[in-house]
């Protein structure tokens, strides 16, 4: 499970330190790969390897042809990159995907349970300001509720 939201800098050539704490969850999945691919918000999202092949094999039963899957096949697996922290715990973001998240000097690391998330620490703010609105907010409630109550 991923928590924790981490700041860090990405150099130049892409290349970024993956927290820590995330790194070490990681691991404790048995793999210290990720795939990271664009998500629908202008971030990353970057899945352990065997959540991200259970997403594919959850895909690749649907029909290809179906709007939806068309799509996100487009947006999502087609773009997706493995990725793999080097001996100083560092990953390499390549450059469609940093282009995509807008990713140039500062960023977020979001751990999210199943998932992380990558932003520009500018796009980061935006979301949690987005996230706090009065609409969102009788959401989160609701499901806050349901999963107490689960």
């Amino acid at each position: 499970m991923f928590r924790g939201v981490f700041e860090h800098q990405i150099d130049a050539k892409g290349r970024t330190s993956f927290p820590v704490k995330l790194r070490e969850s990681l691991v404790g999945q048995g793999d210290d790969r990720l795939i990271m691919t664009t998500a629908l918000d202008p971030c990353l999202h970057c899945y352990p390897v065997r959540e991200w092949e259970q997403l594919e094999l959850a895909l690749a039963r649907r029909n290809p042809m179906e709007p939806g899957v068309k799509s996100l096949l487009r947006l999502y697996v087609a773009g997706a990159q493995e990725v793999v922290p080097d001996k100083l715990g560092r990953v390499l973001v390549p450059p469609l995907l940093r282009a995509h998240a807008h990713l140039e000097k500062e960023l977020v690391w979001a751990g999210m349970v199943k998932v992380i998330e990558l932003w520009s620490k500018d796009g980061w703010a935006k979301a949690q300001e987005e996230a706090r609105t009065a609409s969102d907010s009788a959401d989160v409630m609701r499901v806050l509720t349901e999963l107490r109550q689960g």
